[in-house]
């Protein structure tokens, strides 16, 4: 029996590395790759994304040379030790709307990937102590940019209080999110996060 592959770290990578063949430039780089695959920030999946990195910022989660890991049983993990998921929503989307969309979140529970030995847990909880339910708030199409930080409210609830108001209910809407969390700005996440925090396992 071979034995087991070891997971593969990426390096941090600049957006200047350039496609080869056969030993040659391509005339195609990493940046342009990028560019074409993730500039419609507006797209569920890259606005999830970037809520993420946006949360991340403002949490002082990410360093210079981290790397998002895609699968992850939770999304970031702050200088202190919290570990954070975040969830994300918009009332506009890329789409032609007939009208504006009613912003849902995932809170379902899930089997929790290490990425570190490739297992799966063996059983469904949520993994993070503390849900940042990120909102593009923006409702004008015209001038919608998930850029500017200011478009956006964030809904940070601890890992406790969502289990005792809603067990293993799998989705929330804004309406009962708003009934008992206030919404933060990006300068308001970092307090709000620590108040929320749930002492992460030893």
């Amino acid at each position: 029996m071979a034995d087991p592959l070891p997971r593969v770290v990426s390096d941090r990578r600049t957006g200047e590395e350039e496609f080869q063949f056969g030993g040659s430039a391509s005339g195609f780089d990493l940046l342009g790759f990028w560019a074409w695959s993730t500039s419609d920030l507006l797209s569920n999946a890259t606005r999830g994304v970037l809520a993420e990195y946006i949360v991340g910022q403002a949490l002082g989660a990410i360093s210079g040379d981290d790397v998002r890991v895609e699968w992850d049983a939770y999304d970031l993990r702050t200088p202190s030790g919290v570990r954070v998921e975040v969830k994300s929503s918009a009332f506009v989307q890329c789409w032609a709307q007939k009208a504006l969309s009613r912003p849902v979140f995932s809170i379902r529970s899930a089997r929790g990937w290490d990425a570190e030995t490739g297992t799966t847990a063996a059983d469904p909880t949520r993994s993070a102590d503390v849900y940042v339910f990120a909102l593009l708030v923006h409702e004008d199409q015209a001038t919608i940019d998930p850029m500017d930080l200011g478009q956006w409210e964030f809904y940070v609830v601890g890992k406790e209080q969502l289990a005792a108001r809603y067990g293993v209910q799998r989705t929330l809407s804004l309406g009962p999110l708003r009934s008992f969390a206030d919404p933060v700005s990006f300068n308001g996440l970092r307090a709000a996060v620590a108040g929320a925090a749930v002492r992460p396992e030893e």
